[in-house]
């Protein structure tokens, strides 16, 4: 699988290439950039997964998501403050939990 197949296959499962969010941090084979949309999606994968949860649904999501034990929300939030700090506090205030990465300023010199 190429780096390109990898990243698009991560965008829409990432469950399926990565078993936690801290290993898209350390993938060497994708951008910064890359990484945060792979993190991100899959934040909100975690929140459409509690959606379904609260609405009874939750057997069904967990299939469909490629849902693994042990990965939640804070997790996926910890491994994506690495690389850009969610902006909490301009983000959507619905059950679906969406949010807008802030990136972090470049170190100085760097």
């Amino acid at each position: 699988m190429t780096d390109k197949d990898i990243y698009q296959r991560a965008l829409s499962d990432p469950a399926s290439i990565f078993d936690t969010p801290e290993e898209v941090v350390e993938d060497s084979r994708l951008s910064s950039r890359q990484k945060v949309e792979i993190l991100s999606r899959w934040a909100y994968d975690c929140a459409e997964l509690s959606v379904a949860e609260e609405e009874g649904m939750a057997a069904a999501a967990e299939t469909d998501m490629g849902w693994r034990e042990g990965t939640d929300m804070g997790a996926v939030i910890r491994a994506l403050d690495q690389l850009a700090s969610p902006d909490l506090q301009s983000s959507a205030p619905t059950k679906h939990a969406g949010f807008r990465p802030r990136r972090r300023a470049a170190p100085p010199g760097g």
